[in-house]
């Protein structure tokens, strides 16, 4: 194959963490000419830009751009930018460290349900000394949507501590020990055998407010929801309207549509809600940046990167 000699130009933009992300890729890839958006620079000699939650606009100025790479877990920063041209290959992180904190955050908040710590701290707020059966983690059903790396070492962890486990994606996968499903005509029943449902897709026109009234009422009595994915995947009055009722228990949540979170929003003295600020899984710069530069190396020879986004179903 064909290899490019030439000291690739790339550009970083990522939320006020551009000089960390310009350290590492400095370390990683000496010869490469690297600049941010506080440098002086031509935008038509970018070849690769590193991106998360990037200025609007800044994709159309530049022109000759060979790919982006996210710098998060999700793309949809990226993807939804109606100046992106269909041919810019989109590359996301794998894993990049990010599973084993997503397996700690989830690990934490099934728990939380399963061990009736939300009972327990209603009781506290009320000084009463109640104990309550002390269930059996298999008989504690849990439902993972999305089955992507990040899922997958979830669903994985929480059944080998001893939940019974299943899981949802668009097409179908095969974990050891997970029941799973797939496509639209398998959710429903997936959502029946969920007494937590864990939300791990990633963001796309079709995953947006899929968790509704609607699908919220194939869950359980009773069952509980932890979402560490968008917030976008569920529509907040429907779930608040399932907890008030009493169809659904409480929910864990590490994301909301607006970010940060309103100090008017219900959610925050909500009794049977825990918020979290996004924190269930940070980005390690260290590890992504040998992703980056190591998918730049294959690209410059001619090679296909890892982590490549299917432009169609957006992730």
């Amino acid at each position: 194959m064909p290899t490019n000699t030439a000291a690739p130009n790339i550009l970083i933009s990522a939320a006020g963490e551009d000089a960390d992300w310009k350290k590492a890729l400095v370390e990683r890839l000496p010869d490469a000419n690297i600049v941010t958006g506080d440098d002086n620079y031509d935008p038509a000699t970018i070849d690769f830009a590193l991106f998360w939650k990037q200025p609007q606009g800044l994709i159309k100025n530049l022109t000759n751009l060979k790919a982006i790479f996210s710098l998060g877990a999700g793309v949809d920063h990226v993807v939804s930018s109606p100046s992106l041209p269909e041919n810019i290959p989109v590359i996301r992180l794998e894993d990049a460290g990010m599973a084993d904190q997503m397996v700690q955050y989830h690990l934490y908040a099934a728990l939380h349900f399963m061990r009736d710590f939300d009972v327990y701290s209603t009781q506290q707020a009320k000084a009463n000394w109640t104990q309550h059966d002390v269930a059996r983690i298999s008989k504690c059903r849990v439902g993972v949507m999305g089955l992507g790396a990040l899922g997958a070492a979830v669903a994985t962890a929480l059944s080998n501590l001893g939940f019974t486990v299943s899981g949802w994606s668009r097409s179908m996968k095969a974990i050891d020990g997970i029941t799973t499903f797939a496509g639209e005509d398998a959710f429903d029943e997936f959502l029946g055998e969920a007494d937590i449902l864990i939300c791990l897709l990633p963001r796309t026109p079709e995953t947006e407010g899929l968790l509704n009234s609607e699908t919220l009422s194939h869950l359980p009595k009773g069952a509980a929801i932890i979402n560490a994915a968008r917030g976008a995947m569920i529509n907040e009055a429907d779930l608040l309207r399932a907890i008030d009722t009493g169809h659904l228990r409480g929910a864990f949540l590490d994301v909301a549509v607006t970010e940060p979170l309103p100090e008017s929003h219900p959610f925050w003295d909500h009794p049977k809600i825990r918020i979290t600020p996004h924190i269930a899984a940070a980005t390690r710069v260290e590890e992504s940046a040998d992703q980056i530069a190591q998918n730049i190396d294959r690209m410059a020879r001619g090679e296909t990167p890892t982590g490549l986004v299917d432009r169609q179903s957006g992730y």
